[in-house]
């Protein structure tokens, strides 16, 4: 089966937080479902931290050192973290 995409794979896990919040469920519906979640969670922190990496860019400093910034900062935000050396 493929992967969903990000937002599929959203809504089906807040359809799932709801479910489990509602406590209609019972223990082992709660623990098939749970399940799907946690795996749901992992695939959207996946897709999340590819999408960051393909966000980042590349910059110059004076001294001539390469540094990756994310791209709020590059487009002229603020920087949610550090920049980090390469």
């Amino acid at each position: 089966m493929a992967e969903p995409k990000f937002e599929q794979a959203l809504k089906r896990l807040e359809q799932i937080v709801d479910s489990l919040e509602g406590g209609s469920l019972s223990l082992e519906e709660s623990l098939k479902i749970f399940e799907e979640g946690v795996k749901l969670a992992r695939h959207c922190a996946r897709k999340l931290e590819e999408a960051e990496r393909k966000v980042e860019i590349l910059t110059t400093d004076i001294a001539g050192k390469k540094t990756a910034q994310p791209w709020s900062e590059a487009a002229g935000g603020e920087a949610d973290e550090e920049e980090k050396e390469i």
